[in-house]
């Protein structure tokens, strides 16, 4: 956790940097030495800005503290249920988290927001998926397991963001440029992201349902049923009712995002 000394907290004072840059008219994708550059969206400036605003020690100290406490309090909640499967499974991610922690980086904060969105209502649970979404796309895998109004909710803010990005386009075209120019070797403090199913699989008797033989029957019995419902279903003579298959694909879609069907 302090093995990387004083370049401790490298990425989480990245952040810091470019919103006091930014304040001064300066510009945050380009920082001079010893600053990393900022390479998220320019309109997501000011949303770091009020913790930006505090001096680095104490920025620094709430940043990796408050990410320790939810952390935390995700691994008690998983404990309380699970034991022994929270257990190997914080052991597994133990590298990823500790790595995160040390550098500040954004990923373990994003990894909250994911278990935020899961304990919070629909509108608030939308908007930490949404933002989780703008910062690294890697989320959006995660939009299943959201209740379904919080994904209705979310993709809305998700529409909002991207009329964000629109209306600051040319920052985001250098955000863009700074982003792609930067190396990318494998990354595997990426694996924290796992930590974010947690909560739509804890809830089961079985937390590790989905790697089970049974499952897996189960789902190819259920895929075998789904193409022989649709081998039978009804036809004109120019192939599939297209009505019929349309209707299926529009319920199918309002019951994901918790409408009426």
């Amino acid at each position: 956790m302090f093995a990387r000394g004083e370049l401790a907290g490298v990425d989480a004072r990245a952040y810091w940097a470019a919103v006091r840059i930014w304040l001064n008219g300066g510009d945050p994708y380009h920082p001079a030495s010893p600053f990393m550059p900022y390479v998220y969206a320019p309109w997501l400036l000011p949303v770091f800005a009020p913790w930006a605003l505090l001096p680095w020690d104490v920025a620094w100290f709430v940043w990796r503290g408050g990410t320790i406490v939810l952390l935390l309090w995700t691994v008690a909640w998983a404990y309380r249920r699970h034991p022994l499967a929270t257990a190997l499974t914080a052991l597994v991610l133990a590298f990823p988290a500790f790595a995160n922690l040390d550098t500040g980086n954004i990923n373990l904060v994003l990894v909250l927001m994911l278990w935020g969105a899961c304990f919070t209502g629909p509108r608030t649970g939308g908007i930490l998926w949404a933002l989780a979404v703008v910062v690294k796309w890697i989320p959006i895998a995660f939009l299943p397991i959201l209740a379904p109004k919080a994904r209705l909710h979310g993709v809305v803010f998700l529409a909002i963001a991207v009329l964000l990005t629109l209306a600051t386009l040319p920052l985001t075209l250098v955000q863009l440029s700074v982003l792609f120019g930067i190396p990318r070797p494998l990354r595997l403090d990426y694996l924290v992201f796992l930590w974010a199913l947690v909560p739509a699989l804890w809830v089961r008797a079985d937390p590790a349902w989905f790697l089970r033989p049974s499952t897996w029957r189960a789902w190819a019995a259920q895929l075998v049923a789904t193409g022989r419902a649709w081998r039978a279903r009804p036809r004109t003579d120019d192939g599939p009712e297209p009505e019929h298959a349309g209707h299926r694909l529009w319920s199918a879609a309002r019951g994901f995002f918790g409408l009426p069907v």
